[in-house]
């Protein structure tokens, strides 16, 4: 099931919990957008002992993104150039204008661990504040994306 299906939890009044928050948002949205895409293409037909085998092998191709996620690997480099990857996630509001506005935003790289997060994902532990509301989940409404008239907060 896609995270958009879900229905976003109250944000966290407390800065770090906040922190964490968004942090484990990033963590759900990827396990349940690719995580959960790769587990629903697996053949139904295959015996459980092949499919537990592929699902190992879903689970290590998305660690393998979190240690890029977490800088520990995916640079590339010479004596004066570097390429890396980043990835952000933003927490976005919707103002009563109807414009969205960035409130908060982390570079995952400087977060507390895609990798150690993980361990509890796969469990279905996304924290003390989880990211999405208990129960059922419920179709979000699609929003107009943050763009151009999106701006920190």
């Amino acid at each position: 099931m896609a995270a958009s299906e879900h229905k976003l939890s109250s944000v966290p009044k407390d800065k770090r919990a906040r922190e964490l928050w968004i942090q484990h948002a990033a963590g759900f949205i990827l396990f349940e957008d690719a995580r959960g895409y790769a587990r629903e293409k697996i053949d139904p037909r295959l015996n459980p002992e092949v499919r537990a085998a592929v699902e190992k092998g879903i689970d290590d191709a998305l660690y393998g993104m979190m240690r890029i996620v977490d800088g520990v690997s995916g640079r590339l480099s010479n004596a004066t150039n570097e390429v890396h990857l980043a990835m952000l996630v933003r927490h976005v509001r919707q103002r009563a204008d109807g414009d969205s506005e960035v409130v908060e935003e982390v570079d995952l790289a400087y977060g507390d661990g895609m990798c150690m997060g993980m361990a509890g994902w796969v469990e279905g532990d996304f924290g003390a504040h989880p990211p999405v509301k208990p129960g059922s989940p419920k179709r979000a409404k699609k929003k107009k994306a943050a763009t151009n008239k999106s701006r920190r907060g």
